[in-house]
C-alpha cells in the first residue's frame, strides 16, 4: 500500500534567515529558498530574519510551530562552528522528533561539492507539532543542495514510497 498522493499538495512554508550581517535586501539564501519553494508550487506562509541569538530564533520558530496553517519551516544560517552559530542549539529543544538521517544525508551529498569541509555543517531537521523544520547552512549553494536533493522531494506528496507530507498538520 502506498502512502503517496496521486497529485501535488501545496504546503504552507515559512523561511527564517539567521544572520548577524544580512537584512532582507541582502538575504540571498533566504530569497533563494523563497523562490525555490514557490517555484515548486508551495506557498510562502511567512518570512523573517533574526540575528544569531538562541532566544530570537526560538521565538520566531515557536510561533510558527504553534500556527495551525504553517506546515514547514526552512531555516538558513547559524549551523556552523563560529561562536555565534546557534541554530541547532535553538531548534533541538523544540523538536518532538529529530530526523537524524537529514544531517547525515546532507553532509554525504555535500561531500561531492565541498569535500571534507562538509563535516563543519551542523544541518539538521525534525518535527515539532506536526511541523517539519529543516536547518541549512547560510550559503546559496548549501540551500540549493539541501532543497533540490533532499527537501523538495520530501515535501512533495507524490514522492514514493513516502514523504513527510502525510505527517504534517493539515494547514489552512
Amino acid at each position: 500500500m502506498s502512502h503517496a498522493a496521486a497529485e501535488f499538495k501545496p504546503l504552507h512554508l515559512a523561511v527564517l534567515t539567521v544572520s548577524d550581517t544580512r537584512d532582507l535586501t541582502t538575504d540571498t539564501s533566504g530569497q533563494w529558498l523563497v523562490d525555490a519553494l514557490t517555484g515548486a508550487g508551495h506557498l510562502l506562509a511567512d518570512r523573517a530574519l533574526v540575528v544569531d541569538d538562541i532566544y530570537q530564533i526560538r521565538a520566531v520558530v515557536s510561533r510558527w510551530i504553534a500556527d495551525a496553517r504553517i506546515q514547514g519551516v526552512l531555516i538558513t544560517g547559524g549551523t556552523g562552528f563560529t561562536g555565534r552559530d546557534t541554530t541547532p542549539e535553538a531548534i533541538k529543544p523544540l523538536l518532538d522528533k529529530e530526523v537524524e538521517g537529514f544531517g547525515e544525508l546532507f553532509r554525504a551529498v555535500s561531500f561531492t561539492e565541498i569535500g571534507t569541509s562538509t563535516i563543519q555543517s551542523r544541518a539538521l531537521a525534525g518535527m515539532a507539532n506536526r511541523t517539519i523544520i529543516f536547518c541549512l547552512p547560510g550559503s546559496n549553494n548549501a540551500c540549493r543542495t539541501g532543497w533540490e536533493k533532499i527537501i523538495a522531494p520530501q515535501l512533495d506528496s507524490r514522492t514514493r514510497p513516502c514523504s513527510f507530507v502525510m505527517h504534517l498538520k493539515e494547514g489552512a
